[in-house]
């Protein structure tokens, strides 16, 4: 299928590791330019490198908590590039508490990197796309529907946020011809998730998946390319669970248990 994204310029934020690396290549195998930021220059020369051998990459090092930082880059990119047709917001923390209660310095830091990156980013998008028509996909969680009690307790209340937010703007942006759409990321084996949950509890929430395992990367970013792309031209104001199955059923074994009585 020609997904239509030949020629095109899309912008995916975080796009240094994990998620969104994997997004910004398959952009690029798709015959797109990509625009990419990290608050980390190494990093992101890194990834820049990488993903050069498949196709014209920008990078910038950029804090999208940050609004006036967030539209410098669109300009940017602009400027590099000649157009801007897609913007993904894929920057968001875990943000664990430190103590039993949340203090004002953390609150900040969660709501400014997991909210206010995506209005920022959605509206600089839009500065450039009003005119000529794009697309908007917010990178949103799984833990806006399922939360994510003792881990990171605002986590999930801010996706959640992020799935509402993403429909207030579609309904903002569509005489234009710039949708909005959202994808909830179920456990994915990023190297931040590697790094900062144990094996164990890693394996555990991997069974909790109807198909016993957590994602890989580019497993989440096709469907963001997809939502992107000339294939989803009737979707906007759209969320897409990509998690895996987890918790939508009380026995995630059961067809296993079922399977292994059958063999035996």
């Amino acid at each position: 299928m020609d997904l239509g994204l030949k020629g095109k310029v899309a912008v995916v934020t975080g796009g240094s590791k994990g998620i969104g690396y994997a997004t910004a290549e398959a952009f690029l195998k798709e015959g797109a330019s990509v625009a990419i930021c990290s608050r980390k220059k190494e990093e992101l020369e890194e990834a820049k490198g990488a993903l050069e051998k498949f196709g014209p990459v920008y990078a910038e090092v950029v804090d999208v908590s940050k609004g006036e930082e967030n539209y410098r880059f669109a300009e940017q990119v602009f400027q590099h590039f000649g157009r801007l047709d897609i913007w993904v917001n894929n920057v968001g923390t875990t943000g664990y508490k430190k103590g039993e209660e949340y203090d004002e310095e953390e609150i900040n830091l969660m709501v400014d990197t997991c909210f206010k990156s995506v209005v920022y980013g959605c509206q600089a998008a839009f500065r450039y796309m009003k005119n000529t028509g794009g697309a908007i996909v917010n990178v949103s969680s799984l833990a806006a529907r399922c939360s994510s009690a003792g881990r990171s307790t605002l986590y999930g209340p801010l996706k959640s946020a992020i799935n509402n937010l993403t429909n207030t703007f579609a309904g903002e942006y569509c005489a234009h011809n710039v949708r909005v759409c959202c994808i909830m990321p179920g456990f994915t084996a990023t190297p931040l998730a590697k790094a900062a949950i144990p094996e164990e509890e890693l394996k555990k929430n991997a069974m909790g998946t109807l198909l016993r395992r957590m994602a890989e990367p580019e497993e989440i970013a096709k469907p963001i390319v997809f939502l992107a792309s000339d294939a989803a031209s009737y979707m906007t104001a759209t969320t897409i669970e990509v998690s895996g199955g987890r918790s939508m059923t009380l026995n995630p074994s059961f067809a296993y248990d079922r399977l292994k009585e059958d063999v035996e």
